[in-house]
């Protein structure tokens, strides 16, 4: 790492965004980076004069408990997290003395209530039937193939009339849509999330209808500038025209895992489908699922131990 006449007495802030440009640029995904720019930032509100040489367990601790006042308990630990990784390589080049991270206490305002992620299978189809599936591509087209594919936003998005395999019955899933920055095309979120989803065969007819004399290499669902706000309203008006919990689109991608997880299909199944880099991923976010459906095996276990005679 660069160095500079003084670094000990350079300010941390100044320190923190040089070793983002040097250690993070170019080896992060944009959104991952737009988060560290932004701990950056609450460096400067929260500590604009805090030298190197100053950073000691007591001042650290100070500016986590500062930056929790603000935020939920998670969020501070991945504040601890991103400053911890620059902090260690300054005490590896020698200009901070000792590890200054070393038994912080992570504080955090208390979460707010939140609110319901999925829905059930009987509120998912009162969602579906209030759907205006017109003879033309609209937001509620995605609404369903969201519902039915548990793709991300982006990544449905991205579509193009070339990504439907309609004698395979699949759609492929090899790019995503930067609606954020407006930027076109952009690479997934991870390797595993190129996939092929498995479609039904009603889905199947109807977007081989929808899609006709569409350019092939074009998105299906942009036209001009997208804010994720506009589906989400849609989705909000149709939940609450049929009395059933709002959420999100992204929702929706949680609503589809859970549906499959209820109907039996498998963790490494819901994953693949999912494009989630690892099993882990898809068992810390579908725990409470997971062990509902953990009891109601042990009670089939029991069930099946009962009926065996000596």
């Amino acid at each position: 790492m660069e160095n500079t006449k003084n670094t000990k007495h350079e300010l941390f802030h100044e320190y923190y965004a040089r070793w983002i440009k040097i250690y993070k640029e170019g080896a992060i995904r944009q959104v991952t980076m737009q988060k560290y720019k932004m701990t950056q930032q609450w460096l400067v509100k929260l500590i604009p004069d805090l030298e190197m040489c100053q950073l000691n367990r007591t001042t650290y601790q100070q500016l986590l408990n500062d930056y929790a006042k603000y935020h939920e308990r998670q969020t501070t630990m991945d504040f601890h997290h991103q400053l911890k990784a620059a902090i260690l390589d300054a005490v590896d080049e020698g200009w901070i003395a000792r590890d200054p991270t070393r038994k912080a206490i992570i504080k955090g305002k208390t979460p707010r209530e939140k609110k319901q992620k999925f829905l059930n299978q009987f509120e998912v189809h009162k969602l579906l039937s209030d759907l205006d599936l017109g003879p033309t591509i609209n937001w509620d087209w995605m609404i369903l193939l969201i519902a039915k594919t548990g793709m991300r936003f982006s990544e449905a998005l991205a579509l193009t009339p070339d990504d439907f395999d309609f004698l395979h019955q699949s759609v492929r899933v090899n790019k995503t849509w930067d609606y954020k920055n407006d930027t076109g095309f952009m690479p997934t979120k991870n390797f595993t999330s190129n996939r092929k989803i498995q479609i039904d065969w009603q889905t199947v007819i109807q977007f081989t209808e929808l899609l006709k004399g569409l350019p092939k290499d074009e998105p299906i669902f942009v036209k001009g500038k997208v804010w994720n706000s506009t589906p989400n309203k849609r989705l909000e008006r149709h939940c609450k025209n049929v009395g059933i919990p709002v959420i999100t689109i992204h929702g929706l991608r949680h609503t589809h895992a859970s549906l499959l997880l209820f109907a039996g299909v498998s963790i490494a199944s819901v994953a693949r489908r999912l494009g989630h880099a690892s099993m882990t991923t898809t068992q810390k976010t579908y725990l409470h699922i997971i062990a509902e459906l953990e009891n109601k095996d042990v009670d089939l276990v029991m069930r099946s131990l009962s009926g065996l005679s000596n």
